[in-house]
């Protein structure tokens, strides 16, 4: 797989990606958070491509305290190959390289393949409650 750095023409795509995985939710709308991002540290919103084929995304940040890995996925097909480790370690070397000390990302506490994956990776539990306040409402919150 090449990783590379998401272009527009990447948007359909990555949507669809987003939806084979389950990540959207009707609050978040995925082309207003494509957008967001852009204007934000648009070099490490990522993509990974296998034989022509975009297989793997994710949007990663760091705000000069933690780093943030949002939109982790990998085609349902793909998954297992190695795709995403290959993409956290070259968020993680991004994030190392610009002097991040600590890497964060959130996972629904009822994706249990997804925590189990992480903690491969050596990711843990925080003791924290994360909290979150919408600011700008995109769509029917839960």
């Amino acid at each position: 797989m090449q990783i590379r750095p998401f272009t527009e023409t990447d948007t359909d795509a990555v949507i669809a990606l987003w939806q084979a995985c389950g990540l959207t939710r009707p609050w978040n709308d995925p082309l207003r958070d494509i957008q967001r991002k852009l204007g934000v540290q648009r070099e490490l919103f990522l993509v990974g491509e296998a034989d022509g084929q975009l297989v793997a995304s994710a949007m990663a940040g760091y705000d000069g305290h933690r780093g943030w890995v949002n939109y982790l996925a990998v085609q349902p097909g793909a998954q297992g190959l190695g795709y995403g480790r290959a993409m956290m370690a070259h968020i993680e070397a991004a994030l190392l390289a610009r002097g991040c000390p600590k890497l964060n990302l959130q996972v629904r506490s009822s994706n249990t393949a997804v925590l189990a994956f992480y903690r491969q990776l050596g990711y843990a539990q925080d003791e924290a409650v994360s909290l979150g306040k919408r600011l700008i409402v995109d769509g029917p919150q839960p």
